[in-house]
């Protein structure tokens, strides 16, 4: 038999076109070019933007912001790793209490919770021990103890099912062996169980983080002096509201920014063991 040779050297490759990609991309540039264009002649005077980006009521808004964050978020991992355990305990009143508390402080909306906690006054006009001291409610609930409170008791019960995901991505054998070597439970949480759940806790936690700093704008409607709050007591005074709340905008993206950069490299640190792992296979 004769074998055939088909000479192809004479062709001409010709590339496929995607057409479908590039309706699509010349669609999303024309929507963006649209929107900036509605900014660019709109009736926006930038002026005022500068001129307010830094002034010293937006600044002490843009600190306790940061603050609020921070603090609610530390309140909310403090009562997720507690409720967390309390899930994974074999004491049935401990397990089905942690079940409630993040069945209910999920359930309810943040805004709902901040009024609630704002205006505890009408259902406990006065708190404390009796006999000993009592304080009328009014006077503690203050816009910052009442968005504290509502933001981290909340905030808890979404980082306690974290905290719980990934304390059961522990290989059940890490526990056994912990125990056959006389730890506590609290000793095993603490050297053992905790340091490989971090690689899962951290990645989540640091979302919820910087959606914490996005949630403190509901703090407002209580009047606490947030960002979104300090601007919103300017453009009452000058009428500019598009002006003001471009600027909370750009302080919002400033601070998520930041707080991104710095979630991937904590990422990084809690993974690198992972990673050597991997790269030696």
């Amino acid at each position: 038999m004769t074998d055939t040779v088909y000479q192809v050297s004479h062709l001409t490759l010709v590339p496929r076109r995607h057409y479908g990609r590039m309706v699509s991309a010349a669609l999303v540039i024309l929507v963006l070019a649209l929107i900036a264009r509605a900014f660019a002649v709109g009736q926006i005077e930038w002026s005022y933007v500068g001129e307010f980006l830094t002034v010293p009521v937006i600044m002490s808004g843009l600190v306790n912001t940061i603050v609020m964050a921070i603090l609610a978020m530390v309140v909310g991992i403090m009562f997720g790793v507690v409720f967390a355990i309390m899930r994974l305990s074999e004491n049935p009143v401990l397990s089905i209490t942690a079940l409630g508390y993040v069945w209910f402080f999920r359930a309810i909306p943040a805004l709902l919770q901040l009024l609630l906690w704002f205006n505890l006054a009408l259902v406990f006009p006065t708190i404390g021990i009796p006999g000993l001291f009592s304080v009328n409610t009014v006077d503690v609930m203050t816009p910052f103890v009442a968005a504290l409170l509502g933001l981290g008791i909340q905030q808890g019960a979404f980082t306690a099912e974290v905290v719980r995901a990934g304390l059961l991505s522990v290989d059940r054998g890490q526990y056994e062996a912990a125990q056959t070597i006389g730890m506590t439970r609290l000793q095993m949480l603490r050297r053992i169980v905790m340091p490989q759940a971090m690689r899962v806790i951290v990645p989540p936690v640091g979302n919820e983080f910087i959606g914490m700093v996005k949630l403190t704008s509901l703090a407002s409607v209580i009047q606490y002096a947030e960002i979104l709050h300090s601007a919103q007591n300017i453009y009452y005074a000058n009428s500019r509201v598009i002006e003001l709340l471009i600027v909370a905008a750009i302080w919002y993206l400033v601070v998520v920014t930041i707080l991104s950069l710095i979630q991937g490299r904590i990422e990084k640190y809690f993974s690198r063991g992972v990673a050597s792992s991997g790269n030696a296979k």
